[in-house]
């Protein structure tokens, strides 16, 4: 069956959009080298409304590269980007509303996905089945069940390469951060915090359902997600607030810090959660995820503490989001913008205090760096050079980042500790907690096999 018919043949649909906030332009046609056709390197974006956008910019910075197609369920949003995209490159890429026409393209070397988490599984599964390289912004899945889906099916393609957005990760600061962490210098490490308080997010306040807007075909972006009115608090951006489509902020900024803090100390899955929050702050939102939530993750060697907050911007250690590594000899603290270390004191026999690590001045990150560059140029170098194993993010580290934010979900909405068989893949003695692995599809969508 080639390429065509089995895209024609497909129960997939066409993408959604990732955040609402416009990316302004930050290239021009004219800045780009020549290279010669046999060179170039041509992407297809679905989902460009957000995040989808942000990071195709990122690819279009790379001499060669160029936009083939955009796909997206919003025709204000392909419309728009078109416009944006003909500013970059100096031409227009063809616009679908139907992913799979995108992905019917012989000539797309790679896709970029910035859809709603609801969506990421198909559409990754459907671009690699269509012979695609592919870019996924994070969560990798909204479910535990759809992570295993995207490792198996990564698996069976062996000659493709499959990027996850989770960008800190090419952040070289951080690397110097976890280079750190690992020498040892900050003696045991037995308590890990990470954090995110996102002051400036206020609540959705109830709105009445209403027609989806002119142009936006809310049934396909609905896809697999459960039949609803459209309702402007579950579309740009605010979907992520509600369990049919994501996981809230554990599963949005979470990623990113819970990879920095896996990293560091070479932490799998837990042995267990205890998770407790909910809409503390704003009880009256309309969103369903828990705008305050605290969960404690058990490993083998050490904790792993997770913290969120809506509305409110002053997180621990005066970081408004980081990752605090905390050791016998030093804390280390990153987040965004540096990393700074905390030496511990003691005194000696001459009764003298000193400190148990070098004092270190903050190490910060280089400016003009923008590291989702980094990131994109990363993914292109392994393409070309055929090095799998040189990606920043690939489809195992990003599995495993989802999981263990999945299982912090599931333990909050139970209200009780779970426990989890690394081996079994699923909860241990709970079939209430391992019915929440699943994901249930909709609306005629099937889960891939």
């Amino acid at each position: 069956m080639n390429r065509r018919s089995f895209i024609q043949n497909s129960l997939t649909a066409a993408t959604g959009t990732a955040l609402a906030a416009a990316v302004p332009v930050v290239a021009s046609a004219a800045t780009q080298a020549y290279v010669s056709p046999p060179e170039k390197f041509r992407v297809g974006l679905i989902g460009a409304n957000g995040m989808g956008w942000h990071d195709l910019t990122a690819f279009l910075k790379i001499p060669g590269v160029e936009c083939a197609a955009i796909a997206d369920v919003d025709q204000s949003v392909l419309d728009r980007r078109a416009v944006d995209a003909e500013k970059l490159q100096g031409f227009k890429p063809k616009l679908f509303k139907d992913y799979r026409r995108l992905l019917e393209m012989n000539e797309i070397d790679a896709v970029i996905i910035g859809s709603p988490d609801h969506w990421h599984c198909l559409h990754f599964c459907d671009s690699l089945a269509a012979g695609k390289h592919v870019y996924c912004e994070k969560p990798l899945g909204r479910t535990i069940q759809e992570c295993k889906i995207m490792l198996a099916v990564a698996a069976r393609n062996p000659k493709k390469m499959v990027q996850i957005n989770q960008w800190q990760r090419s952040g070289t600061h951080y690397a110097s951060a976890l280079e750190h962490v690992k020498s040892g210098k900050l003696g045991k490490v037995r308590l890990v915090k990470v954090w995110s308080y996102v002051g400036w997010k206020k609540p959705i306040y109830p709105k009445p359902d209403a027609p989806a807007p002119e142009g936006v075909d809310y049934d396909m972006w609905l896809g697999p997600a459960p039949k609803r009115p459209f309702n402007p608090n579950r579309f740009h951006f605010e979907f992520r607030w509600f369990w049919d489509y994501a996981g809230g902020l554990m599963t949005d900024w979470g990623v990113h810090q819970f990879d920095i803090a896996l990293e560091g100390l070479g932490l799998k899955l837990p042995r267990s959660v205890m998770a407790s929050g909910g809409k503390f702050g704003y009880p009256d939102s309309d969103g369903e995820t828990p705008d305050t939530l605290q969960a404690v993750y058990e490993y083998d060697s050490c904790n792993v503490l997770w913290e969120h907050i809506l509305g409110i911007s002053g997180g621990p250690y005066e970081r408004t989001e980081g990752i605090a590594f905390v050791g016998n000899n030093a804390t280390l603290v990153v987040d965004r913008q540096n990393w700074s270390l905390l030496p511990e004191s003691e005194k000696g026999t001459d009764g003298i205090s000193r400190y148990k690590a070098e004092k270190l001045p903050d190490q910060p990150r280089p400016n003009n760096v923008e590291y989702v560059d980094l990131h994109a140029q990363n993914f292109l170098d392994c393409i070309r050079n055929n090095t799998p194993e040189k990606l920043n993010c690939g489809i195992e580290t990003a599995a495993n980042v989802a999981i263990n934010c999945c299982i912090g979900n599931i333990a909050q909405q139970l209200g009780r500790k779970v426990f989890w068989d690394a081996q079994k893949g699923q909860f241990r003695n709970d079939p209430v907690a391992n019915r929440m692995i699943g994901a249930e599809y909709h609306n005629g969508w099937k889960l891939p096999g």
